[in-house]
């Protein structure tokens, strides 16, 4: 490893939808280090089945940079913005980076899934509760998802899905 790269940093990227590749390409053309999930699905038409690449995040990618040419990424056509907290950039860890890669690589298929904290605001999007906002209490193998009800100062919980929740902005 140069002693350069050292200095990188892996970023998110944040793309209009459906452009992550574009990006990848337009970003690598100009030198950075990209890079793009893909996960490899089968697709059916009516005429023909094909196999077909699909980013893991979707609207993402991740770009290894050092801070002279960060601005450089952002005169590509379709990205967005560098993701930042604040005024400061969110600096992706490169182990997180190989995780992903190893899973990809071994021939895994993970999915995407929201990211909740304990305490986070969440509406159901889909099952019979489709609308109802509450908060999740705890992650692990069973979410639990917390309705409070103030008037009475009671709460009641239930088991819940990861997928049925969607957080709210």
């Amino acid at each position: 490893m140069e002693k350069n790269d050292k200095l990188k940093i892996w970023v998110a990227l944040y793309t209009k939808p459906r452009h992550e590749k574009t990006v990848a390409f337009e970003l690598e053309k100009k030198g950075h280090e990209i890079y793009l999930p893909l996960l490899r699905v089968r697709r059916k038409w009516s005429d023909r089945k094909k196999w077909v690449d699909f980013p893991l995040f979707k609207s993402y990618l991740f770009a290894r940079i050092s801070n002279e040419n960060r601005i450089s990424l952002i005169s590509a056509p379709g990205l967005v913005r560098i993701i930042k907290f604040g005024e400061k950039i969110a600096i992706v860890n490169n182990s997180s980076i190989e995780s992903i890669k190893l899973m990809l690589n071994g021939g895994y298929n993970p999915t995407s899934t929201d990211y909740f904290i304990k305490g986070d605001p969440v509406l159901v999007q889909s099952g019979p509760l489709k609308g109802l906002i509450g908060e999740v209490i705890r992650i692990d193998n069973h979410n639990r998802l917390l309705v409070r009800i103030d008037a009475i100062k009671h709460s009641i919980s239930i088991d819940i899905e990861r997928r049925f929740l969607k957080p709210l902005v």
